[in-house]
């Protein structure tokens, strides 16, 4: 048979609807997509999470491997120091019961306490000579390992859970959840290299302002981890507020505004903190509010609010937006430029809304890793 003589025109006819070879054409793909059409998506969209469960593999091992080569390079580890880590990445929290929510932040507030607690005696006992300094980094690299570690266990799950039951509904989600979750992967990834090497991250812009604001000032420890002083600006008394650099450690803002509020009765407390921008806003762009800027699970939050709310003192807020990669990598020169700008934005709120011989409280929130006071 020569097959050099087939006419494709002659042979599917496309513009006779008798032709059977036609028919097959259009037909069998409706049949086919019909009854197998949610399976073949799902094959489609399984191998696509497959790529991303294997980049999330290769992460949690990479920042675990960064850690245990940290541990063992700059604070000579105790030789059980890699079975401890592994048994770290599988400590969980149990919330407290909000079927009655009426006290339930204390509770919560405790309970993050004794796991912050627990684990810091747990980091220390992985090397001998390890400073505050180190114990803070190793603390925080270890947070990024857990929560890579986290990730990949869930996005596993809810995959392997649809694919068990052919559920193609039941991945959907997923699939359209997978960029984001990819992204915040992908952020903590990097700021492994800036942890290790003790460089200021974008969330501590607002410790920076304050700790600009308190050079030449004499500064004291008011809680754990945190520091603050006081300062004369314009006829004013500036109480100034920040976790205690160069430490990788938010410290206890709630605790130590409480304390700041009940001796010292500020007239206006002010609160500086990294913002997750939108898309399309600009990266480093400044703005003003009203309220408790503090991220976090909540418990420091309500903690200033309530103080706040009793001596009916009002809070104002500045923020400094960036992505979530730019929030936990290396400061960008570009969220660094504007620590200057705020701080003019920080005395001006202060002239606007107080008299002179009162105060205010200026609250820099955020990972004071690298920066010093």
């Amino acid at each position: 048979m020569n097959f050099t003589d087939i006419d494709p025109d002659k042979l599917f006819s496309s513009t006779d609807n008798s032709n059977p070879i036609m028919w097959l054409v259009w037909i069998v793909p409706i049949v086919v997509f019909m009854f197998y059409g949610q399976r073949i998506q799902l094959q489609i969209t399984s191998g696509e999470i497959s790529k991303n469960i294997a980049k999330l593999v290769k992460y949690k091992e990479e920042s675990k491997k960064e850690l245990l080569d940290y541990l063992q390079t700059n604070l000579k580890s105790t030789p059980d120091a890699a079975k401890k880590i592994d048994g770290f990445l599988e400590y969980f929290t149990i919330m407290p019961v909000d079927f009655d929510p009426n006290g339930i932040i204390p509770k919560i507030k405790h309970l993050l306490r004794s796991r912050e607690d627990y684990t810091r005696q747990q980091v220390k006992s992985l090397s001998p000579n390890m400073d505050p300094l180190e114990v803070s980094k190793v603390q925080n690299l270890l947070e990024v390992t857990t929560s890579l570690h986290l990730l990949h266990k869930l996005v596993r799950h809810l995959f392997l859970t649809a694919k068990k039951q052919n559920n193609f509904p039941l991945i959907l989600p997923l699939q359209m959840m997978i960029p984001f979750i990819m992204e915040q992967a992908s952020a903590l990834r990097d700021a492994v290299s800036a942890l290790k090497q003790g460089q200021p991250i974008g969330d501590g812009i607002g410790p920076m302002v304050v700790g600009k604001m308190m050079l030449g000032t004499e500064k004291k420890t008011i809680t754990f981890e945190t520091v603050c002083s006081e300062k004369e600006f314009e006829q004013r008394k500036l109480y100034l507020l920040k976790a205690e650099g160069p430490n990788a450690t938010v410290g206890r803002p709630g605790d130590a505004v409480e304390l700041l509020v009940l001796k010292n009765k500020p007239d206006i407390i002010v609160m500086i903190d990294a913002a997750l921008k939108l898309e399309g806003e600009d990266s480093g762009s400044v703005a003003q509010g009203f309220g408790a800027a503090i991220g976090g699970i909540g418990t420091d939050r309500f903690q200033i609010e309530e103080i706040a709310t009793k001596n009916n003192i009002p809070i104002y807020a500045v923020v400094i937006k960036q992505s979530v990669k730019e929030a936990i990598t290396l400061m960008t020169k570009q969220i660094s430029d504007k620590a200057e700008s705020v701080e003019s934005q920080v005395f001006q709120i202060v002239l606007e809304n107080t008299k002179p011989n009162q105060s205010a409280l200026i609250v820099g929130v955020g990972n004071t890793l690298g920066v010093p006071q």
